[in-house]
């Protein structure tokens, strides 16, 4: 008797999703930069280490030649998790291309060994995003990729670093330059954030979180989570422009609920609620070659 193709994808999903969380980071899709890194230097001027604390600071410039460069390699398609998360109803899920790029099965992990197989996906040619289809979504974050940003403005990164559930607050530092290499070649404008504080017990590095939303005050989408620098206690995330471009191309259109007040004392309270109502959610990629085995 011949095994149904929808059993065994969720047999397999299910078993990566089991080993991330045995703590085996490798099946994490993440883009770490590392600290030796060429072009990964200290942050220019109008940083917001300039700004006192608790403050915001200018608005934030548009990009400029001189923007810190930060350099990352992509390798061979490999198992991994990131994170995604609804923009309407309709089931259009917002995350990074690096998490879903190449994989030969993309699905949204429900937990208790339930997942839903994505009917398709639509990566970027200009930037690290990628939108999953699904056919619905049971709950939205607002996305407002329009609005004006202020050095030392908050952010609030929701997802799931090392593949269990977990939430990063930082600040707005500057512009920065991504540059991709490897399996992909991109040169983009992206957000750098100082991350301030990260939920009891995450230690280490925020692969996983990848591909997820960050929050401005208002509870709404300014950026996605691409890359990390954790010796320097940097977050990168693609720019708000280039989030609107991509949503303008791929025919997506946004939901437009409001947000949710965030802040310090309430930020791990509203990143619980994303994941429970299912509008932020974990990632599952199965490279062609687990698919065969």
């Amino acid at each position: 008797m011949r095994i149904p193709d929808w059993l065994i994808y969720t047999i397999v999903l299910v078993a990566i999703s089991a080993a991330v969380f045995l703590h085996d980071e490798r099946r994490d899709a993440g883009l770490t930069i590392p600290a030796d890194i060429p072009g990964a230097a200290e942050p220019g001027p109008g940083a917001a280490s300039e700004t006192p604390p608790g403050s915001v600071g200018p608005l934030l410039p548009g990009p400029a030649p001189l923007d810190e460069r930060v350099l990352v390699q992509v390798g061979d398609v490999e198992d991994g998790i990131g994170t995604a998360f609804a923009i309407n109803r309709q089931g259009d899920w917002l995350t990074a291309r690096h998490v879903v790029d190449g994989c030969s099965m993309v699905g949204l992990d429900l937990g208790d060994g339930r997942v839903v197989k994505a009917e398709d996906v639509w990566t970027s040619a200009d930037s690290d995003l990628a939108l999953i289809r699904t056919d619905r979504a049971p709950a939205t974050v607002p996305v407002d990729p329009l609005q004006p940003l202020r050095i030392g403005d908050p952010g609030y990164h929701v997802g799931f670093p090392q593949g269990r559930s977990g939430e990063v607050s930082s600040r707005l530092l500057a512009r920065s330059r991504l540059v991709t290499r490897g399996r992909y070649q991109l040169d983009e404008s992206v957000l750098a954030w100082v991350e301030k504080d990260r939920s009891d017990g995450l230690e280490g590095t925020l692969a996983g979180m990848s591909g997820g939303p960050v929050f401005d005050a208002d509870g709404e989408v300014v950026g996605v989570t691409v890359a990390e620098s954790p010796r320097r206690g940097r977050i990168y995330t693609a720019a708000p422009d280039s989030i609107a471009r991509f949503l303008q191309r791929s025919g997506a259109i946004a939901a437009s609920d409001e947000g949710r007040p965030i802040a310090q004392a309430s930020y791990h309270g509203e990143a619980d609620r994303m994941r429970k109502s299912q509008a932020v959610m974990k990632v599952v990629c199965i490279a062609a070659h687990s698919a065969l085995r």
